[in-house]
């Protein structure tokens, strides 16, 4: 019944939307008309191979249903949404049809010679259709001499005998009755199948012998003189009792394969009123041969003694979803013969040495999904054939009951640490486990001939320090996912975990948490061809870290936010999705060689998306434009730009040089205009003062005139109202008949600065020179630098060197000179009031320094 559901699945697939086909369609050689509302098989060409009708109206189907398709060989009517009628030698145009298909369609009526005429038909299919016993009693499947199939699951049928027209089915090799209501079965039902060989026989969930104790003596062997590869009666709820019954009833008849699963054998757990089997129930088929026996999915809760002592053929043993909890001594003696013993999904909590006495040429054993935590150390030694063995969800905790065998399963445990025993085998698994000791690994890693070793879902994450592994020329495939491998190398120990591997062709490090990876770290592994280091946190890979010989390389969830293409051209197959991208101009090569590579890449654009910059977060990177990020067209656009853009530069600066230098007086004049016009509406306060003056004017009575034209008139306040500075000079302001060195003294101390105008005219003025010593006195005992020294004229250094009082001055503080070009003269006012109007020192009775406030100038 599977493979017409299969075909079924298939064929909806293969007419979705999703392959761009409409449901009713054909191509000359098949046509598919599912879900088309049709009433009417419709007309299609006779090279037709396959006509697909399912899911439609078709009620009727006679001998012109269908028009001569002489090579038609499936045709699917299955599953109509109204009760079908089939008519008399209805298919007959359809002379070389090989399946036929009916299932799941209701069949109101269907004449016993419906299917007359199809000679060459294989399987039919006929489940879920509504069938009752006449089916099998009437002839309906008369000369049909092709078929090998015949599926009558899922109908009404409740009894099996079975028309003389069976007898000549000689190629039929399947019948399926599961899921009817056949209650009874004799011997004299099947009598047309006697001498047949049959590779399946399904009478499961029937409720067989489930109402009736049933006259076993009186039924006798149904399957006498057959031959039956498969008998199939699970899903029947048989007790102990029906077990054995039904075993003595076909007691001889050959049944090298018998599925009893789904039973109600076993007290179960804590329950006694159910009998558990023992060695009478399956001793009517010692001399069935059967080799395949399926007692899962029931109650057995002890196996007892002898229980399988009578199956000397049997080779594969299902005990699996039962209740086991107990295995007896010489539970398993006499299955010499067997080689796969299934006992996973039980009960079992310890194993004794004596559990599996007798199994001297098993093979595989299955324990896994128990409850183990206890193995004797000698259970499994007796056992010279063993070579797999499954011990997956467990609760172990050490390991010293593991033979030399080539298989070992130990998944899903408690082993948190491994003991030095002597292992041999080709492939361990010892995932989900509690190994923190990378000391563990390296004992693994030396076991010899080991092939394969899974390590996943550990926790290793510590090292200690130890020499370098012994070379392991077998190990072909390791795998250590999910563990903590970054907590170890962090330490700068067991990098060198992997040298001496140069056999080992696949290895999986993801899920470790890894930032780095070690220097050489996979420098020996010569023949690794596909590694695995996705879901880490990898922000950059270097040339030096990957194997020369690398294939296929999954670096899919980490931080490479700019990969270098240089690393992936020796690959044939690249998972690089779901990384943090920086789409930037660095990223364009990157960018250029996944639009271009013929590496296969794994994932969809969709998972290669932009992180940064904002505007671009979430773009697939196939959308990413790198035009512009040409570095040479960029260098040329970029130089280009610099030579303009310095070129401007250095005009502009040349033509502002200029400017100031031919006419720096207007423009200064421009500045104090501009600064007058923005500060008009604010004038600074002027703070306190307690001088009477703010500057004394000291010069020789020779230059007055041009002191007078070329200061007072630009600076002193009874000149102009425009002029803020109250200014001192002899001519004016020194007191008539007093003495002229007491009005010096007066002049200079009432004065905040002393500003010296000194000329030629001034050096051979004997008061002026006096004057300047007083001032240069008031400096050292303020502290201030109230004197202000101006040169007038063309005097030299040398000339003003030769005073003496000036000399200390000259070499210790700056002086000013007067401007030589009249552009200039505008500047140096300016800089003369800001020295004028600079805060000094002035010292206090308590000899502490204060500054003072000038306003400044309009």
């Amino acid at each position: 019944m599977g493979d017409h559901l299969d075909l079924l699945l298939g064929m909806v697939l293969m007419t979705s939307p999703v392959f761009g086909i409409s449901p009713c369609w054909f191509d000359g050689r098949m046509a598919i008309y599912h879900f088309c509302n049709l009433t009417q098989v419709p007309q299609v060409v006779s090279t037709t191979e396959r006509l697909l009708l399912s899911f439609n109206y078709i009620r009727t189907l006679n001998t012109s249903s269908f028009p001569f398709l002489e090579k038609l060989q499936l045709l699917e009517l299955g599953t109509q949404y109204t009760r079908l009628t089939i008519d008399r030698e209805a298919f007959r145009n359809l002379p070389n049809l090989r399946v036929l298909d009916l299932g799941g369609s209701q069949i109101d009526f269907l004449h016993p010679d419906a299917f007359q005429g199809l000679s060459h038909l294989l399987e039919l299919r006929l489940f879920s259709c509504g069938l009752s016993d006449i089916v099998l009693k009437d002839g309906y499947f008369r000369n049909l001499k092709s078929l090998t199939r015949l599926d009558l699951s899922i109908n009404q049928i409740s009894s099996l005998y079975l028309h003389p027209s069976f007898q000549e089915l000689n190629f039929l090799k399947s019948i399926d009755f599961s899921l009817n209501e056949i209650h009874t079965l004799c011997e004299s039902e099947l009598t047309p199948l006697q001498g047949k060989t049959l590779s399946f026989f399904s009478l499961a969930k029937n409720k067989l012998y489930k109402t009736s104790s049933g006259d076993w003596g009186k039924c006798m062997n149904p399957f006498r003189n057959m031959v039956l590869e498969t008998l199939d009666v699970s899903g029947n709820g048989w007790t102990v009792d029906t077990t054995g019954n039904f075993s003595n009833a076909i007691s001889g008849s050959q049944i090298f394969s018998l599925n009893l699963a789904h039973h109600v054998m076993g007290s179960g757990f804590g329950f006694n009123n159910i009998k558990d089997p023992d060695q009478n129930t399956f001793a009517g088929l010692a001399r069935s041969s059967v080799i395949h026996l399926d007692l899962s999915h029931g109650f057995i809760f002890s196996l007892n003694s002898l229980l399988f002592g009578t199956l000397k053929d049997l080779k594969v043993l299902n005990l699996a979803h039962n209740k086991i909890n107990k295995i007896t001594d010489q539970a398993f003696y006499g299955l010499d013969n067997l080689q796969i013993l299934n006992m996973s999904y039980n009960l079992l909590g310890e194993l004794y040495n004596s559990n599996f006495h007798g199994l001297t040429k098993v093979a595989y054993i299955d324990l896994q999904k128990n409850h183990i935590g206890i193995i004797q150390d000698q259970t499994f030694t007796s056992l010279r054939k063993l070579n797999t063995l499954d011990l997956r969800d467990n609760a172990l905790k050490t390991l010293n009951f593991i033979p030399s065998i080539s298989t070992i399963f130990l998944g899903s445990n408690k082993l948190v640490t491994l003991p030095k025993i002597n292992l041999r085998a080709t492939f361990i698994s010892l995932s989900e486990n509690r190994l923190e000791n990378m000391d563990d690994l390296y004992f693994l890693l030396q076991v010899p001939h080991l092939q394969v070793l899974i390590l996943n879902q550990n926790r290793l994450s510590s090292c200690n320090h130890r020499p370098t592994s012994a070379k392991n020329l077998s190990i072909e495939q390791l795998f250590l996912g999910e563990n903590m491998l970054q907590l170890a190398w962090e330490t700068e120990l067991c990098w060198d975990v992997f040298k001496g591997l140069s056999h080992l062709q696949i290895l999986y490090l993801n899920n470790n948490h890894l930032n780095f990876l070690p220097p050489g770290i996979f420098s020996d592994l010569t023949a690794l061809r596909g590694l695995s280091l996705n879901s880490n946190r990898l922000t950059v890979l270097s040339s030096d870290d990957l194997p020369s010989n690398l294939e296929i390389l999954d670096v899919s969830r980490n931080q490479l936010l700019v990969p270098n293409p240089d690393l992936f051209v020796s690959l044939s197959a690249l998972d690089i999705t779901h990384n943090g991208f920086i789409c930037v101009c660095e990223l364009s090569p990157f960018i250029n060689w996944l639009n271009q590579t013929n590496i296969t890449l794994f994932g969809s654009p969709a998972d290669m998306v932009c992180t940064y910059p904002d505007s671009f977060s979430g773009i697939s990177l196939s959308s990413i434009s790198t035009e512009g990020c040409d570095e040479e067209e960029v260098l040329k656009s970029l130089a280009f730009s610099l030579f303009i853009l310095f070129t401007v530069a250095v005009t502009l600066f040349l033509t502002a040089v200029l400017m100031v230098i031919k006419l720096r007086g207007f423009c200064f004049i421009c500045y104090k205009t501009a600064q007058r016009l923005v500060f008009k509406d604010h004038p600074q306060e002027t703070e306190a003062d307690t001088y009477k003056y703010d500057a004394y004017l000291c010069f020789s009575s020779k230059d007055f005139e041009w002191v007078q034209n070329a200061l007072l008139k630009h600076l002193d306040a009874q000149y102009s109202d425009k002029n803020r500075f109250n200014l001192c000079f002899e001519e004016r302001d020194f007191v008539p008949g007093e003495n002229h060195i007491a009005n010096i003294q007066d002049a200079v101390l009432r004065s905040r600065k002393i500003v010296c105008l000194v000329s030629r005219h001034f050096l051979r003025d004997g008061w002026c020179l006096e004057a300047f010593s007083y001032a240069q006195g008031r400096c050292l005992s303020d502290l201030n630098n109230a004197l202000i020294m101006v040169v007038l004229g063309s005097l030299s250094q040398y000339q003003l060197m030769k005073h003496q009082s000036i000399r200390g001055f000259v070499q210790k503080q700056q002086y000013l000179r007067w401007p030589e070009d009249l552009q200039d003269v505008g500047w140096f006012l300016n800089k003369l009031c800001q020295q004028i109007v600079k805060k000094g020192k002035k010292k206090k009775k308590d000899n502490n320094i204060q500054l003072q406030t000038i306003a400044t100038i309009s």
